[in-house]
């Protein structure tokens, strides 16, 4: 059975049997009765507080295979949302109802779900299989239905094995109705590295990269009680994924390049060797990835936004990427910091600003008049991405060109500061969790605290919160490798006048520490946003006590 299969059947057995634990637990008594339940009474009592329109959009989403055109001629195969990757931009106003019903047309066996990235929605809303609902199974519908009440920058992904590194993800724009900023115009700007249907798929990418550095075989190497050596962090076994060299590994015809081996047998078709970086504290990513593109496109057939010279526009700015960081650039502009993670900033000039996988800066930019580069640098990895803002005559700058803004002054969230109208009370935390990010490249064993996360027991050990308390979590990076951590259902503040996020960069060897108020009951996953790595085991459960 092949990896995408094998954690298909075991995820969907995992979800039939969240399906009864969900059921009996509606009156706030999940498996263990010290956690409420995501779908129980305080979770429904909080959803009604929230600010509402009355306004309720209902859309349909069908996740399915697709042939998607890159630009450039280069046509692959992938998953996506009704055909198109990034999918149909969703746009609502804060306080709106959005109710989205998901197809599952993927293929049989491969089930599914929709994650509402940085959105503080009710906990049985949030994708998460098996933790917040059944994991949808091929040829089955799923309606998600939930206030959305911050206005900001979002996107939505599925949160099932490494499906966020193929295409199933798309903008959600949350406006604000009384939108303080004064602008003309608006760009969404969606970054993404792409290797699916091109050197292979990012089920063969996992597989060879939980081999480890050394190539070891791992077939014969735990056994069925030891969750870090017989599961990923979804829950499939990988007993026998260890060890294999997945150079024949029945690619279609969308595939490329042949797989390249290092001297003792593993698989080196996928693992990226000495990439670096200094904004990122050293290594800068796991992943080779034949592109990278801005709007689902490749830099020899880039997107373009067309406008005029003088006018002010908002670029919103997702970075949907599973391994990269992108350093974010326009030639010949400053850009204005305005938000991150849709949660207002005092407002920094800057001329290129990082943006870690999951993360979402909003800039404001006065356009000149000709053609300029939007360049996506990948952080450490020697190429890019680019895009083109067109307000006059002239040509397109080549795909390689590297404007002078990217070497000028980089600002990365840590040097931001939270609008006066957001920054949280200065309080004593009335609870305190260390995550300690642990693993390496050599066994690629990522973890929270020295431990997996098992979906095969998604409950065990969770991070125990009250509804009222203020939390801090103290992220201590003991790995060599920086992490995006993210937290879902809530945003928290970076340190004690940070800006408001829900993902952050902790780089190698270094603290950061994040506060945020407990007031969105249910059962949170908290995870590296690298989708490698979470899936490998960096996630952890935060779970309200009941």
């Amino acid at each position: 059975m092949n990896s995408i299969n094998r954690r298909s059947v075991l995820l969907a057995g995992l979800g039939a049997a969240g399906t009864g634990l969900l059921a009996a637990c509606s009156n706030d008594a999940s498996t263990s009765p010290s956690l409420l339940s995501p779908s129980g009474s305080q979770v429904a009592r909080t959803e009604k507080k929230r600010s509402s329109t009355g306004r309720v959009h209902r859309l349909n989403l069908t996740a399915a295979p697709a042939t998607l055109d890159l630009g450039g001629g280069t046509m692959v195969k992938s998953w996506a949302f009704s055909g198109q990757a990034p999918g149909k931009e969703i746009r609502i106003s804060s306080g709106d109802t959005l109710a989205a019903e998901l197809s599952n047309q993927l293929p049989d066996r491969t089930t599914t779900s929709i994650h509402w990235h940085g959105i503080a929605l009710r906990s049985d809303m949030d994708g998460v299989p098996p933790v917040t609902q059944s994991a949808v199974r091929a040829g089955s519908n799923f309606t998600y239905r939930f206030i959305a009440d911050a206005p900001g920058t979002y996107f939505f992904h599925p949160h099932v094995g490494v499906q966020l590194d193929r295409g199933l993800y798309a903008p959600l724009i949350v406006e604000d109705p009384k939108e303080p900023l004064s602008y003309d115009d608006e760009w969404v700007v969606v970054l993404d590295d792409w290797l699916d249907g091109v050197t292979g798929t990012p089920d063969e990418a996992f597989a060879e990269l939980r081999q480890g550095m050394g190539g070891m075989d791992m077939g014969d190497s735990g056994d069925a009680s030891t969750p870090s050596d017989s599961a990923d962090s979804s829950g499939h076994d990988m007993g026998h994924m260890g060890g294999m060299d997945m150079s024949g590994s029945g690619m279609d015809a969308t595939t490329a390049s042949p797989s390249a081996s290092s001297g003792d047998g593993m698989s080196m078709r996928f693992m990226l060797m000495g990439a670096t970086s200094e904004l990122l504290g050293g290594d800068a990513g796991d992943v080779k990835y034949p592109y990278h593109l801005i709007n689902g496109r490749v830099p020899n057939e880039p997107a373009v936004y067309t406008g005029k010279p003088g006018k002010r526009v908002r670029l919103r700015i997702i970075n949907a990427g599973g391994d990269t960081a992108y350093r974010v650039a326009l030639g010949g502009h400053t850009l204005t910091i305005t938000h991150t993670d849709g949660f207002p900033v005092e407002h920094r000039q800057v001329d290129a600003l990082l943006v870690g996988m999951g993360e979402r800066y909003d800039v404001l930019v006065t356009l000149g008049d000709g053609v300029f580069p939007l360049i996506a640098l990948a952080e450490g990895k020697d190429t890019s991405g680019m895009a083109l803002m067109r307000t006059g005559s002239g040509s397109a700058p080549k795909p390689t060109v590297r404007p002078a803004e990217l070497d000028g002054l980089i600002v990365t969230a840590s040097q931001l500061r939270a609008a006066d109208d957001v920054r949280l009370d200065a309080k004593k935390a009335d609870r305190v969790h260390r995550i300690e990010l642990t693993g390496t490249m050599a066994k690629y064993d990522w973890a929270v605290n020295g431990k997996r996360y098992d979906m095969a027991n998604p409950t065990a050990n969770p991070l125990l919160v009250e509804e009222g308390q203020r939390v801090r979590l103290d992220f201590v990076n003991s790995s060599d490798m920086w992490h995006p951590m993210h937290l879902h259902g809530h945003t928290y503040q970076v340190g004690s006048t940070g800006p408001r996020k829900d993902t952050t960069i902790v780089l190698p060897k270094k603290k950061v520490s994040v506060i945020f108020d407990a007031d969105n009951p249910g059962q949170w996953m908290l995870h590296c946003h690298n989708a490698y790595h979470g899936e490998a085991g960096m996630m952890a459960l935060v779970a309200y006590g009941a």
